[in-house]
């Protein structure tokens, strides 16, 4: 599990990388469950998480262990970032917001979130929404 969440440094700050990428549905229901070990130890509302869910599977068991995964946490972090949501259900972005009442933006690569998460504002720096991805209408070519 150490190869799927761990921390990382980003221009000096400390990040906490939670890669499904690949994944099989049970292992993103596993990875996801573990989570909070890594989270609920750190100081509240200081931790920067990317989450990168290219190429992961996803069942109903799977979905529902990332969505209060992500409430659990939510006192936890700081700010959240994903990418590689392109595959994900369009519905679950929304879901996964409204159950979680967190902020969780979609940036196209690792870096951009990175990068974002790196920096001092809360706020997503101004870029127009179509360069960020948008879950499950990418391919399509929709905005959200």
């Amino acid at each position: 599990m150490p190869e799927h969440i761990r921390f990382i440094d980003h221009q000096g700050k400390r990040v906490l990388l939670v890669d499904f990428s690949n994944c099989p549905a049970n292992e993103v229901q596993e990875i996801a469950r573990a989570v909070p070990d890594y989270t609920t130890v750190q100081p509240l509302g200081s931790v920067l998480v990317l989450t990168d869910f290219t190429g992961a599977a996803f069942d109903r068991d799977a979905l529902r262990a990332v969505k209060e995964t992500a409430v659990f946490d939510k006192p936890f972090v700081k700010k959240s970032a994903l990418i590689g949501t392109e595959d994900l259900p369009a519905s679950f972005y929304d879901e996964l917001k409204s159950f979680s009442q967190r902020d969780l933006l979609i940036f196209r690569t690792r870096e951009e979130g990175l990068d974002w998460l790196a920096t001092d504002s809360v706020a997503p720096e101004p870029t127009p929404r179509s360069k960020r991805g948008t879950l499950g209408k990418e391919k399509e070519g929709r905005r959200q």
